[in-house]
């Protein structure tokens, strides 16, 4: 990890990456230890049990999406540009391996077993995720960019759930690019 970034940062970095290798159970305070180059006692100190751990991770990954969608918001006025980034952001991230997976969707799919707090930070999440995806959808509408199929949330859960599916689809098959085909046609479908 860096010197740059704080123990606790460090710690958080690492357990979503063994999230995204393993799931919520694939990984213990002595993997990220290990990693890190901390006593198990150093990451109790910071994050006393798993779930606080976890549900930290979770609520700063949404709060950073949140950034990211007003970030999108600011730079692109078109909604349709602002889902190309969106899904550019993911195509470069599954392409490059910096980020092959939505840590919130590996999460959900073990949302049965995951501890209440952690699941409940997982849902604000793709609430919040569907709530800007619904506003883009219905500003694209609004201004004839998109032809809608569906009111505005159900394609958004159809977007949402298309580029989730996708990453699925790409890691499955070992193919980065499978990705962008699946994304690049839903986009396609939306279009005037």
């Amino acid at each position: 990890m860096t010197n740059l970034s704080t123990t606790s940062d460090d710690i958080l970095a690492c357990a979503r990456s063994l999230i995204i290798a393993g799931g919520y159970n694939g990984f213990s305070y002595a993997d990220i230890a290990e990693v890190v180059g901390i006593r198990k006692a150093s990451i109790h100190h910071h994050f006393p049990s798993k779930v606080d751990l976890v549900r930290t991770l979770v609520f700063r990954y949404r709060e950073e999406a949140r950034a990211g969608f007003a970030e999108l918001e600011r730079t692109a006025a078109d909604p349709r540009d602002q889902l190309s980034s969106y899904v550019g952001y993911w195509e470069k991230c599954i392409a490059d391996a910096s980020a092959p997976f939505c840590v919130c969707a590996l999460l959900a799919s073990e949302l049965p077993v995951l501890p209440a707090e952690v699941a409940g930070e997982v849902r604000l999440h793709f609430e919040t995720l569907s709530e800007w995806l619904t506003s883009v959808f219905e500003r694209g509408a609004e201004v004839g960019i998109f032809r809608l199929s569906n009111p505005p949330q159900a394609e958004a859960e159809a977007f949402m759930a298309a580029v989730h599916g996708g990453m699925l689809s790409a890691r499955v098959h070992d193919d980065p690019k499978l990705f962008g085909m699946i994304t690049a046609s839903m986009l396609d479908r939306l279009s005037n």
